[in-house]
């Protein structure tokens, strides 16, 4: 028993009234009986020190660890070419002046504040962002707000692995952004893979994934990117959207898309929005169709975490169970969602000149990383490549999947401290006039006298 501190405080002041002689042989006679009790309170409190011992060490993140290792170099020559996120001609985070405008609106707003959102988050902004993706159909959707597509992808996950029928499986692209298996899997789906991007010719294998498709179990959920597909830029054309569309309804396969680039891909967010869309307007009850949506790279919102999930489902009252389930759903895993990110993207959507503003942006982040994708293949020539690099110039989006290997991009990153996934992607937004030549010749040397396909 720990002694408590009234009878510690008297048994300072007994041995205080003693003499130095007798308070000696009390002291030492009271050390004897103290020792096991303290021998006996550290060996009850030993077991927190080593309860967390067997704890192993986690892998670093494959993205973010490239991103720590780039901060930790001090080459000067040294360029990101990792990070998912838009960079402007100068190498630097870009705050689109549209959303700087929205936040300055918002602070001029005397009914704005910092109370919490309901669960299912802020319901002017998903009703603008679901309008922001399905147009008219919008107003047949269920949707509520999550932290960005990460929590878009884990909560409707999560209501695919509690409502959809059991041994339902979803179908994932190979080869995809790395966190959806992950998610998917914690979120207690099985998951397999589909073919989707051909090494050997550096370009979608439309075959191999129609194929897929055709054999995946009738009912199953297929992961679609809806645009600039991630980690490749190859998206399908829209004959063969019409088909995978026309294959999933023969199948009754659900649509699961995820949304992180519209307007940012091409420029034009309703041209980005015409898989989702097509699906919409001919899936019919065949192809339910579900929708993660991300504002983190077309708004310039990474830090904001604002997105939303959301439910094609034309049935009124079948809207209502719905919602109670994603509410049921979000409220253990994160309560609400913030709100500032989604007050800046309703602010610009209800306003009229900061749309336009916006969609004038986009189109230029857009336009520049199209540039940069055009100068790095025509540097490449210059430098001597004589590898076909048409496909870098036909990919769209963020990224290139530029075909090299492993050992080629450990050579990149060791030898002229370019950063890269080892997948050879790059993210063609790290890229401008001040590196791309560097970058070029770079990826020359390692590339040069080899292959850049695999069979």
């Amino acid at each position: 028993m720990v002694p408590s501190f009234a009878r510690t405080t008297a048994l300072f002041y007994l041995i205080s009234s003693l003499t130095s002689a007798n308070a000696f042989a009390f002291t030492k006679q009271a050390t004897k009986r103290v020792a096991p009790m303290k021998a006996s309170i550290e060996t009850e409190i030993a077991p927190a020190k080593y309860l967390f011992e067997d704890v192993p060490m986690g892998p670093p993140d494959a993205i973010l660890g490239i991103a720590q290792a780039f901060r930790a170099c001090d080459d000067p020559r040294k360029v990101n070419v990792c990070v998912g996120a838009y960079r402007d001609s100068d190498g630097k985070p870009w705050i689109l002046p549209s959303v700087r405008a929205a936040e300055n609106k918002m602070i001029e707003d005397s009914s704005d504040n910092k109370e919490y959102l309901p669960i299912e988050g802020d319901v002017d902004f998903v009703k603008k962002a679901l309008q922001f993706a399905y147009g008219s159909a919008s107003v047949d959707c269920v949707g509520v707000q999550t932290l960005s597509g990460t929590g878009a992808c884990r909560v409707g996950g999560t209501f695919l692995g509690q409502f959809a029928p059991p041994k339902t499986k979803i179908f994932i692209p190979v080869p995809t952004w790395g966190n959806h298996w992950k998610i998917m899997s914690e979120a207690g789906l099985e998951a397999s893979p589909y073919r989707y991007y051909s090494r050997a010719s550096n370009g979608l294998d439309f075959d191999g994934m129609m194929e897929d498709i055709e054999n995946a179990p009738d009912g199953s959920v297929i992961l679609l990117h809806a645009c600039a597909h991630n980690p490749t830029g190859c998206d399908p054309s829209k004959g063969q959207w019409e088909a995978i569309c026309s294959l999933m309804k023969k199948k009754k396969h659900i649509a699961f898309f995820d949304s992180a680039y519209q307007g940012f891909a091409s420029g034009d967010a309703e041209q980005d929005a015409f898989a989702l869309r097509y699906f919409v307007e001919n899936g019919g009850n065949d192809v339910p169709v579900m929708l993660a949506q991300s504002f983190a790279k077309n708004f310039g919102l990474y830090g904001e975490r604002c997105g939303t999930f959301s439910i094609l489902c034309k049935d009124p009252e079948a809207r209502e169970r719905i919602m109670s389930q994603l509410r049921l759903i979000i409220r253990p895993m994160y309560s609400n969602p913030p709100r500032h990110g989604s007050s800046i993207v309703k602010t610009v959507l209800n306003d009229e000149k900061l749309t336009a503003q916006y969609y004038e942006e986009c189109k230029s982040m857009a336009d520049r990383i199209l540039e940069m994708r055009t100068k790095l293949v025509k540097t490449l020539k210059e430098a001597g490549s004589t590898h076909d690099w048409s496909h870098v110039s036909n990919q769209i989006g963020m990224f290139a999947y530029t075909g090299m290997s492993e050992e080629m991009c450990d050579a990149l990153t060791e030898k002229y401290a370019i950063f890269l996934t080892r997948d050879g992607r790059i993210s063609v937004a790290g890229l401008n006039d001040g590196n791309v030549e560097y970058v070029a010749k770079a990826i020359h040397e390692v590339t040069d006298g080899k292959s850049i396909t695999t069979e």
